[in-house]
């Protein structure tokens, strides 16, 4: 299965080189490269450039995350949840790939509501991820990896198990936001809603981990 992940990352690099190539020529000089909280374009960049930069960091974070799992110790080796991992990375490699495809669309084709698709795809990744979070296992590289995570199997567990359903109720109720409201406000409130995601977990695995240690079982 993993190998699948890989050819399937492999594949979404080499689209987004070929999508570049190819709209290359037909690109104004000048593409968008950032939208405000509006959904407005409030920054270029000449396309000699900006037209490969994404494409370009794909290329990078294949590179890098074939190397994790090398990198990574022992007692803590990506390989006990390898799968979980390798989907994860395709998840990555999908957003990047998303991006670029928004980007070229907004330079080529004109004005859209870049700022709703793109939260809209960013909350989607984040469900995803959430749907993942509980298999993944102790490891310096992925999930919530805090002092307290890493020093517990059991507080790393259950702070996943919180953090995979944080990150699919923010996930999918930001993409609600995103849908029927778009602008500045769904911006706002996906925002909030990925913090609390991100950030609550974190607090709890201080607090379950310093429970623990009270009770003497850590």
């Amino acid at each position: 299965m993993t190998r699948i992940y890989l050819w399937f990352s492999i594949g979404l690099t080499l689209a987004a080189w070929a999508a570049a190539l190819i709209a290359y020529p037909s690109l104004p000089q000048q593409v968008p490269t950032h939208w405000n909280i509006r959904g407005q374009v409030d920054g270029y960049g000449d396309k000699s450039w900006a037209t490969f930069l994404t494409p370009a960091v794909m290329l990078g974070l294949l590179v890098l995350f074939r190397l994790l799992p090398w990198l990574s110790p022992r007692p803590f080796t990506l390989d006990t949840f390898r799968g979980t991992y390798e989907f994860v990375v395709v998840l990555v490699m999908a957003l990047m790939a998303y991006i670029q495809a928004l980007m070229l669309w907004a330079a080529y084709a004109g004005p859209i509501d870049v700022g709703r698709a793109l939260v809209g795809g960013l909350c989607l990744f984040f469900a995803l991820i959430g749907n993942v979070l509980g298999k993944v296992r102790r490891n310096f590289f992925v999930g919530v990896r805090t002092p307290w995570t890493l020093a517990s199997e059991r507080v790393w567990i259950d702070t996943h198990r919180l953090a995979a359903r944080l990150f699919v109720v923010a996930g999918l109720a930001g993409f609600v936001l995103c849908l029927a409201l778009g602008g500045p406000v769904a911006f706002a409130g996906t925002l909030a809603l990925i913090m609390i995601a991100a950030f609550a977990p974190a607090l709890y695995s201080l607090v379950h981990y310093k429970r623990l240690e009270r009770q003497g079982l850590v």
